[in-house]
């Protein structure tokens, strides 16, 4: 997993409330194990026709949409099913970050996990956002996980909360295993240190 480091982009917009997971990702997509491929599935039933062809009016199908960083979408953003291929999907695709006023709660853990940032906005951001880029969709935003602050087109700035474990595997570029390889050392020194107490908890268990 890449660190994840602060960047600008544009927006692409998606204002629909309750999208879930079957709608990011259809359930017959499902079947791999494999990221590869995922981005052109994303929002597969929405973006495309019954002949494969690209609904020339879906967002992520316009520019600059189909080159943003970043998704603005509606409210309760992930419901559904637990299933990871979504989030999988949506860095595919090459969205870095998500903006709502809400996820769902294993969406979010989910993203989080695969290094997509899910940014919980109070409402009166969300809909000065989707006021800005309606009017000039080349406005951009600027995401930083470090201060964990969303900047405005219009320059003024939102904090975002995020969990400090989750942030600092982003950061680090870690998932949760390598976060426990590169405290290897540090774990095998405690473990030697307290035998005793080791072999009292496998008695106890």
């Amino acid at each position: 997993m890449e660190k994840f480091t602060a960047f600008e982009s544009s927006v692409a917009l998606l204002p629909t409330d309750n999208i879930d997971t079957d709608q990011i990702i259809p359930a017959r997509f499902l079947k791999t194990i494999s990221k590869a491929g995922l981005g052109d599935q994303l929002f597969f039933d929405w973006r495309y026709n019954a002949d494969g062809s690209p609904k020339a009016d879906f967002p992520l199908n316009q520019e600059p949409a189909k080159s943003a960083q970043v998704l603005l979408a509606g409210d309760n953003f992930g419901c559904g099913s637990s299933r990871e291929h979504a989030p999988w999907a949506l860095t595919q695709f090459g969205f870095r970050a998500v903006i709502s006023t809400s996820f769902a709660d294993i969406f979010k853990g989910n993203s989080l996990k695969n290094s997509l940032l899910p940014i919980a906005v109070p409402r009166d951001v969300h809909a000065k956002l989707f006021s800005t880029l309606e009017s000039n969709p080349l406005a951009k935003v600027s995401v930083d996980l470090a201060s964990q602050t969303l900047t405005l087109p219009d320059g003024s700035t939102c904090t975002f909360p995020v969990d400090e474990f989750s942030k600092t595997c982003m950061l680090e570029g870690v998932d949760e295993l390598g976060f426990l390889l590169k405290h290897e050392a540090e774990i095998a020194a405690y473990e030697q240190a307290n035998p005793a107490g080791l072999n009292t908890l496998s008695v106890a268990l």
